[in-house]
């Protein structure tokens, strides 16, 4: 399944991923660039969180609040170890029945259940993406 989208058009692509998601675990697959934390901020917005969102590329994680459950944000691309993630308690978060968006999962990809959701954003040009949901 897949969606064409612009920036103008994100929020029909937040929508999509809801509509469509079989699990609130959600794996961001895409280039640096490609727009990963730019749509995760719409589908926070869209969870009814009203913190703000920023890539944890530091941090590794980033919590935010909804009026019925939290939103953990990871962001693995300076991964250097993916043992790393067992020190910040993935398998708990994993566990935790909340909203999970991961970006760069590749680098956890052990801890990852095939069962969760695969989102692939590709870019098509400079203001265009394609979204795929696997």
């Amino acid at each position: 399944m897949s969606i064409t989208y612009n920036l103008a058009q994100i929020d029909e692509a937040v929508d999509y991923i809801l509509k469509h998601t079989k699990s609130k675990v959600l794996l961001f697959y895409g280039e640096m660039g490609a727009g990963k934390t730019t749509l995760i901020k719409s589908l926070a917005k869209a969870l009814k969180s009203e913190d703000k969102v920023a890539s944890p590329t530091f941090s590794l994680v980033n919590e935010y609040h909804t009026p019925h459950e939290n939103i953990y944000h990871f962001d693995f691309y300076r991964l250097e170890d993916e043992n790393e993630a067992l020190d910040i308690g993935i398998e708990e978060y994993l566990n935790s029945n909340n909203w999970i968006f991961i970006e760069w999962p590749q680098n956890v990809s052990s801890f990852l259940e095939k069962e969760f959701q695969k989102v692939d954003i590709s870019v098509k040009d400079e203001k265009t993406r394609v979204l795929n949901l696997c």
